[in-house]
């Protein structure tokens, strides 16, 4: 048996939202219990993602949420952050897809792009009509980015991409990928491209046994002798940085995201804990130990809103730095994995079985923990801010 999520607000966060904001999380909420909650268990089961629910989270405005423009929603990044709280609650692995749609391929090419590469690829990308994947990762360097091997060399009107991607979020099934490389001619320099999935060279074979993310497609990226015009040269990225930034965005969504998988193992380990009795009689929600997981959870999971709720309003303000987002993103993931392994214990044998989201929540969130920063990196992040040195 499973329990319908129950909602909670411990400290009347509820109060800080807007109508607006509270609206946008309503609407995810809606979307995700009529749509994804009905059928995750099988989609995480047989490793299939739902791509029947693009056209739906299109006309919602969930992709490229908190971009102006080209058929963009224009929400704030506190509505986005919720709108990821909410996607996640339902699956990681499906919020993952809406991150990497959003802040990994639409924001470089809203941010770096020509007018051009905005006008062709934002709207499609909006609607879900066009998928895309970000290759910044590759088989030997993950947490070092600057150590890629992927080179682009200028030719005539052209530039030749060869290298290879790995661990890709949609890369199978993209329309376009947004790949960084180094450009032989400019000494090095790390830039980005828009490269289409239907050039000559272009594979992306998809990556299978995961036990982890299982809901949405990961894969690598092969390219051999791609050539592409120059016009897909992404004109404003320059040197690594620019895919930071990128990743960034990511990480904000990815910190309230992971709030959504608490939020979900903490409502199925209440309501489970009232109901399962043990020891003369007794719901195991009576007995001490148990009160002391419950309340750790409430505890945690009320710090983690309260530090996304204040980086999502220093993002609208203009005033966040890549260390708060970082702080955010390390904190409620930590936090979030806690939280299911807590609720696996409240839920004992039952806690391991796809009757209740726990142990899918569990294995998502530690593929969650390591990408766009692992945990030990976010903190190396947060070291070089506190000390100035870095230590890399």
């Amino acid at each position: 048996m499973g329990f319908k999520f129950q909602a909670f607000d411990f400290l009347h966060l509820d109060s800080s939202f807007t109508e607006d904001e509270l609206l946008v999380r309503r609407t995810a909420r809606d979307f995700v219990e009529d749509n994804l909650v009905p059928i995750i268990e099988e989609c995480f089961r047989t490793e299939r993602f739902p791509r029947e629910l693009v056209p739906v989270m299109g006309e919602l405005g969930f992709f490229g949420a908190n971009l102006e423009g080209y058929g963009c929603a224009g929400m704030s990044n506190v509505e986005y952050g919720l709108v990821m709280q909410e996607l996640e609650r339902g699956d990681s692995g499906f919020r993952s897809f809406v991150s990497v749609q959003s802040g990994l391929v639409m924001y470089p090419i809203y941010t770096f792009g020509s007018d051009e590469q905005k006008n062709t690829w934002l709207p499609a990308l909006a609607s879900g009509e066009k998928l895309g994947c970000f290759g910044l990762t590759e088989p030997g360097f993950g947490s070092n980015p600057g150590g890629m091997t992927t080179t682009a060399r200028k030719s005539g009107d052209e530039y030749i991409l060869n290298g290879e991607k790995m661990w890709i979020t949609s890369g199978t099934i993209a329309d376009v990928a947004i790949v960084w490389a180094k450009v032989e001619d400019e000494g090095g320099r790390v830039r980005g491209f828009l490269v289409e999935a239907d050039r000559p060279g272009f594979s992306a074979p998809e990556v299978h046994g995961k036990w982890s993310l299982r809901a949405s497609i990961t894969s690598g990226l092969i390219l051999q002798d791609v050539h592409i015009p120059a016009a897909n040269l992404l004109p404003g990225a320059s040197g690594l940085k620019s895919a930071l930034m990128c990743l960034n965005q990511a990480r904000y969504g990815i910190s309230w995201g992971a709030i959504g998988a608490a939020m979900d193992c903490y409502s199925t380990a209440l309501q489970y804990a009232k109901f399962r009795k043990q020891f003369r009689g007794q719901p195991i929600a009576s007995h001490q130990l148990i009160q002391d997981k419950l309340v750790w959870m409430v505890s945690e999971i009320s710090k983690a809103q309260l530090l996304s709720l204040h980086v999502g309003r220093l993002k609208d303000a203009g005033k966040v730095g890549h260390q708060h987002i970082s702080l955010a993103k390390r904190n409620n993931v930590w936090m979030a994995l806690e939280t299911a392994r807590m609720a696996r214990d409240i839920l004992g044998a039952n806690g391991i079985t796809e009757d209740y989201p726990i142990m899918r929540h569990m294995m998502n969130l530690e593929s969650v923990k390591t990408y766009e920063g692992t945990h030990d990196i976010q903190a190396l992040i947060l070291g070089q801010h506190i000390t100035g040195i870095a230590a890399y």
